[in-house]
């Protein structure tokens, strides 16, 4: 279930960032805020691109999720614990974004959920696209992980904002 407050409330708080924030890395190991906007949005898109791949896809109801996608899904969300992604470099995210840029991602992430809630809940669930680590997920689960996706960076988002001083 999509929480269209969830995307309008990263979007409030980025306009309200004075922009020399977005860039400020709070501790060694850490994002800025701008690296995780970038993230959220890179993210969201790719996530949105398998929804919509979904339709083109051969039906096969034999695909299923990982033991990891089948949790993360009957939880209706990641666990409540950090995730480091390897350190390789598509994992870290652009530090250079502009606030103009990031807020412009955060539309277009906007703008392809209205276009895609209808579709991706009447898309055949049996067909699917991979995520590496959950498995096979039909067009409404990748619609639905955006959301969880989001709400997963909440807290990051506040450890970050208390680390610079928001």
């Amino acid at each position: 279930m999509r929480d269209s407050q969830l995307l309008k409330g990263f979007t409030a708080d980025l306009q309200q960032y004075p922009d020399h924030k977005l860039s400020e890395i709070p501790s060694d190991g850490s994002w800025s805020l701008g690296q995780m906007y970038q993230h959220l949005i890179e993210v969201s898109i790719e996530y949105l691109e398998n929804a919509e791949a979904c339709k083109k896809a051969a039906a096969d109801p034999d695909l299923e999720k990982s033991d990891g996608g089948k949790a993360l899904f009957e939880r209706g969300g990641f666990p409540a614990i950090k995730i480091k992604l390897p350190d390789l470099p598509g994992n870290t995210p652009s530090n250079s974004r502009t606030k103009q840029e990031l807020l412009q991602g955060l539309l277009e992430i906007e703008k392809r959920m209205e276009q895609q809630e209808k579709s991706a809940a009447e898309t055949n669930p049996a067909c699917k696209q991979r995520h590496g680590g959950f498995g096979w997920l039909n067009a409404k689960e990748w619609y639905e992980l955006v959301d969880m996706h989001l709400r997963h960076h909440l807290r990051q988002k506040k450890e970050i904002e208390q680390k610079i001083g928001l």
